[in-house]
């Protein structure tokens, strides 16, 4: 199946998309982007996907500010050409060439993908995940903490490192070792039928996904706290799932070696994966 790339309004196979070798993305690591899931040719949430990306572009102090309605053209673009029920869908935003015309304005590199096969083993689910305590720490101090960039490569070493010992997952800690999230994930405890998961202003990222399970919990009359954490508590946490767009909701049974709980899933955690299910339908569905 031939992969499409939607670049700046354009859309092309995926081999013949370019960008400018001296695009900011690629020469100084400066962009934003999102991982999304499409089911039946539906992005889920996407207008709060492009409101985070439009406002952590703001908070960074770029000058030019992606613009909603063509940041959605593009993805709907790309969507639309994918011949597939579910697809992961990438939206990156650069700040461009670093060598534009004296007389042009600067202007965003916009590129967004679409592949099949978005879902994660199914044993992942009904068996449940094993994570790591990342030795990586990540604080206030990074202006990039906090929002979805392409500076990405502390996430990805450590996720790398987990998948080498086995693990599903990396989890990062404050600089105070309090739990911040995963490598590539939000995270959520449970203790004694209460939801907890670290505040925003750990710092972490306020994930879709995240705020979703915070919803679904309202509604379902399991209580919610963001409070902070400690590696302490996950290990003596009832249950522990992980949480994007891609996973939707994976329970944890283990840290390493140590089991969590009882060691499989738990009851609240497929709970709330049954109302994220009903809510993609109602949402997603036709």
């Amino acid at each position: 199946m031939r992969e499409w790339v939607s670049l700046n309004g354009r859309l092309m196979p995926a081999d013949r998309a370019q960008v400018s070798v001296f695009d900011a993305g690629l020469m100084q690591g400066i962009g934003l982007f999102e991982t999304m899931r499409a089911y039946g040719g539906r992005v889920f949430r996407l207008d709060r996907h492009l409101d985070r990306m439009i406002q952590s572009a703001r908070r960074l102090g770029w000058s030019v500010v992606p613009d909603a309605e063509a940041l959605r053209d593009n993805v709907e673009q790309v969507v639309s050409a994918t011949e597939h029920d579910e697809t992961r869908v990438r939206l990156t935003v650069t700040t461009g060439s670093l060598r534009p015309a004296e007389s042009e304005q600067p202007e965003l590199t916009v590129i967004a993908s679409a592949s099949p096969g978005a879902r994660y083993p199914e044993e992942c689910y009904r068996k449940g995940v094993t994570v790591l305590f990342s030795p990586y720490r990540q604080g206030t101090h990074d202006p990039t903490t906090g929002h979805k960039t392409t500076s990405y490569f502390g996430r990805l070493a450590s996720l790398r490192e987990a998948h080498a010992a086995g693990a599903f997952e990396a989890l990062w800690f404050t600089h105070e070792g309090y739990l911040a999230e995963g490598a590539i994930s939000s995270v959520f405890l449970v203790c004694a039928g209460v939801l907890w998961t670290p505040p925003l202003d750990t710092p972490v990222l306020p994930g879709i996904t995240r705020a979703t399970v915070i919803e679904l919990a309202d509604k379902l009359g399991i209580a919610v706290r963001e409070e902070p954490l400690t590696g302490e508590d996950v290990l003596g946490a009832d249950e522990v799932m992980l949480t994007n767009s891609l996973m939707e909701i994976v329970p944890v049974v283990r840290v390493g070696r140590q089991p969590i709980a009882q060691e499989k899933p738990g009851e609240i955690s497929g709970k709330l994966l049954v109302a994220y299910g009903e809510l993609i339908d109602a949402e997603c569905g036709e």
